[in-house]
């Protein structure tokens, strides 16, 4: 809002330019850094079919080539309660890949690993300085 003389003219807005929209990444990492980044397709959701898809199909490939030796190891994920992760052909793709689901926590912003191990040096890479 702007505060102007009820005879004065209306402001002038600039042109404004369409944006590109909004585009879902899916980020898998570890301690040591990005696993894999994944960007979804425009108008697409992500389905338990989906998500069990990248799990065996990219996410797989990517720590065999990523991190030698940790699938021998073992796999432990940690993803939220969201229905593509809970789903039953997300489950049995865990499965038959023999890794560990963590539970869980319930949502709080002491609990978000991604705040402190993700977030923080992916802006430090892109260049953006802590607030």
């Amino acid at each position: 809002m702007q505060w102007k003389h009820v005879t004065s003219p209306s402001p002038r807005k600039f042109r404004v330019q369409r944006s590109a929209g909004k585009v879902m990444a899916t980020v898998f990492w570890d301690i040591k850094g990005v696993l894999l980044l994944d960007f979804l397709e425009r108008n697409h959701t992500v389905t338990g079919q989906h998500y069990s898809d990248q799990l065996e199909d990219q996410l797989h490939p990517s720590i065999r080539s990523k991190r030698r030796g940790l699938l021998s190891k073992g796999i432990m994920l940690q993803h939220d309660n969201a229905r593509a992760h809970t789903a039953n052909v997300t489950s049995s793709t865990i499965t038959k890949l023999g890794w560990e689901v963590l539970v869980h926590p319930p949502y709080s912003p002491d609990l978000a690993p991604s705040d402190y191990h993700l977030f923080g040096p992916l802006k430090k890479s892109l260049g953006w300085n802590e607030i």
